[in-house]
């Protein structure tokens, strides 16, 4: 039997505000579209599970890319981007994907994201939402305050492991150890882009006062946390999408903040609950 994996990896090039990206991103699949943002300060290789994963791949085309500055994904090539201090801002963030989308000529695309990946589903189903199917924001929030903060690059500490070490109580203790190693060692690559990350997490985004603004009927909204996340814990979930027209809250069991890399068998079944929901309401 062969052991060569069936996921594909590209570089698209394209230009977004100004800024030259060459991003990188793996697919496999067929059908409707499923495009798959990381968490902050990681990389797309969150998504290996579901990637391989052949009871989704009948029905959907997976792509998980790396956002500019993560993983494969270079900075902008077109301007001296050492020279400032990087801070992902929603109107970047969304523009970005939007633009990616356009690029990969995605039609109706279902768009999940995790952390301040799914913080920016909710921006862009409140922006986009005729460019999108659905959206699935996992581990998310309408606001998460107090994690832009200047000793995740302190002088005085290992920025890679400060990093790692700050995502380990936020997983399951039932999830498995090299799970949840894994996880820990994608963290020890992605100090440098943390914080810059985090300025949108816990900065720009803040939509209390735009939930309303969200037609979750439109495009759908369907929102799972999981009950170890302690950073968004899934009452701050359920209250965002409580306040969204028709939209949908999944609590996760037995699963932490970063579900899809620290205990993909469970939290495979809540996405094919979430997936199934979007089917349901649109039909």
């Amino acid at each position: 039997m062969s052991r060569i994996s069936p996921v594909t990896g590209h570089y698209v090039t394209l230009e977004v505000d100004g800024c030259e990206y060459k991003v990188f991103y793996n697919q496999n699949g067929s059908g409707q579209p499923l495009i798959c943002q990381h968490t902050a300060g990681c990389h797309n290789h969150q998504w290996r599970d579901l990637l391989e994963d052949d009871d989704i791949m009948k029905d959907y085309l997976v792509i998980a890319y790396d956002l500019p500055r993560h993983g494969k994904s270079d900075p902008p090539l077109n301007k001296e981007w050492w020279k400032e201090e990087y801070r992902l801002t929603a109107d970047h963030y969304v523009n970005f994907i939007v633009a990616l989308c356009d690029a990969l000529e995605l039609e109706n695309p279902i768009f999940m994201g995790s952390s301040f990946g799914g913080n920016v589903a909710l921006q862009l189903a409140l922006r986009h939402p005729d460019r999108f199917k659905a959206v699935i924001p996992v581990e998310a929030a309408a606001y998460a305050p107090g994690f832009y903060l200047d000793w995740w690059h302190h002088p005085h500490a290992n920025a890679s492991q400060v990093c790692a070490s700050g995502v380990w109580d936020l997983m399951a203790p039932m999830s498995s150890d090299k799970d949840r190693w894994l996880t820990w060692h994608y963290y020890s690559q992605g100090a440098e882009a943390f914080k810059g990350d985090l300025y949108f997490y816990s900065v720009d985004h803040d939509l209390r006062d735009k939930l309303g603004q969200i037609d979750g009927e439109k495009c759908p909204v369907v929102m799972m946390t999981g009950t170890y996340d302690y950073l968004t814990p899934p009452s701050a979930t359920k209250e965002t999408a409580d306040q969204i027209k028709g939209g949908s809250f999944i609590e996760m069991e037995d699963i932490g903040h970063f579900p899809m890399s620290e205990n993909y068998p469970v939290f495979k079944k809540y996405l094919v609950e979430a997936l199934q929901r979007i089917d349901t309401q649109l039909t």
